[in-house]
């Protein structure tokens, strides 16, 4: 496709200059340097001064582990900055629209209600993949961005790559895939096919397989034009020294990380077969990610009652296509014998 990144992008930026900080004038290398630059308190207690605004020692870790390059990669505050920062990037208020396909993540339309934009919802099918035709039906030419959620929230399934080539080759703008839970999945990252689609966005988080939830670091993966831009309206010190050292740590442990994976994998097993022999689960949907949704007989009755139980579960059942459906994460061994046991008791 003949895609062309300055037609998506709003025109107040295409002029703009980005914020310049101390520390992006000066880059320390770690020389022994008097810094009197950032009008900083010069007591050093490990956090007085200025984190690097392009967090370069820890994109350098996240290429090498995940084999892209740095100048593909923009980080935030969580995933959740990262999609804020595309919404502002490019759809101009009041004016553009976006495209989601419900049952999805909901931050998505959160996002377009916060920046005055319009959602249009195209529903999944019966088995939970896009509906194409229908979805390059509702877009137009203030139709900016198309979001996939694949393996999807809250559903469990990944999407099919014949589907998103289509969607990627018949939409006109921006096409984000979330990949908040591709390190579950058997699949391959959409990031590795940059090159051949330049209106693809990847979003990543180390929040679920890297076990981050706390420090909120999301991943921008994107080609370098795409990067310049929001790199253009990102705050100057939006991943703070304190989140990037925590990062850097754990990246450290890769080793340990695949093994965690592997053990949550193991278990989501288990706990299928354990799913299986509960007598009002009435259907258990395919998962890639690292929780189970499934069909329950009367989902509010059976979230209460394992809550009463002590278990806290994610009652689905207000999103389209989802009625009477409970959303299981994978636990800890004991955690996932206690829900097995649970669903069983109950009467």
């Amino acid at each position: 496709m003949n895609f062309n990144l300055n037609k998506v992008t709003r025109e107040n930026l295409k002029k703009l200059k980005p914020y310049s900080s101390a520390r992006d004038e000066y880059v320390a290398d770690g020389s022994p340097m008097v810094f009197l630059d950032a009008n900083e308190n010069p007591f050093e207690n490990g956090v007085n001064r200025y984190p690097d605004p392009r967090q370069r020692r820890l994109k350098s870790a996240l290429a090498q582990q995940k084999d892209i390059s740095i100048e593909n990669m923009l980080l935030g505050n969580g995933s959740d900055e990262v999609l804020d920062l595309i919404f502002r990037a490019f759809c101009e208020p009041q004016r553009d629209n976006i495209v989601t396909l419900p049952p999805t993540y909901g931050m998505y339309k959160v996002l377009a209600g916060i920046n005055a934009i319009e959602n249009r919802e195209v529903l999944l099918t019966e088995n939970f993949q896009p509906d194409v035709e229908s979805i390059l039906k509702t877009v137009d030419s203030n139709s900016k961005l198309l979001f996939l959620c694949s393996p999807n929230n809250p559903t469990g399934n990944s999407f099919s790559e014949e589907k998103i080539i289509r969607l990627l080759q018949g939409f006109q703008g921006l096409v984000v895939i979330d990949e908040a839970y591709i390190d579950f999945s058997t699949g391959t990252s959409w990031a590795k096919k940059l090159q051949e689609h330049p209106n693809l966005i990847v979003t990543q988080t180390l929040s679920k397989a890297y076990g981050l939830a706390g420090i909120r670091l999301g991943i921008c993966i994107a080609s370098e034009d795409i990067i310049s831009i929001l790199h253009k309206i990102k705050p100057p010190y939006n991943i703070n020294e304190l989140t990037q050292k925590r990062a850097l740590k754990r990246l450290e442990g890769a080793a340990r990380i695949r093994l965690e994976i592997s053990e949550i994998l193991n278990q989501k097993k288990l706990l299928l077969k354990g799913l299986k022999h509960v007598k009002f689960i009435e259907k258990i949907y395919p998962s890639d990610a690292n929780f189970v949704l499934v069909k329950v007989d009367d989902a509010d009755k059976r979230y209460q009652q394992l809550l009463d139980m002590g278990i806290v579960t994610r009652n689905r059942s207000n999103q389209p296509l989802c009625e009477n459906t409970l959303r299981f994460t994978i636990g800890t061994p004991d955690e996932n014998i206690k829900l097995v046991m649970a669903l069983k008791e109950i009467n």
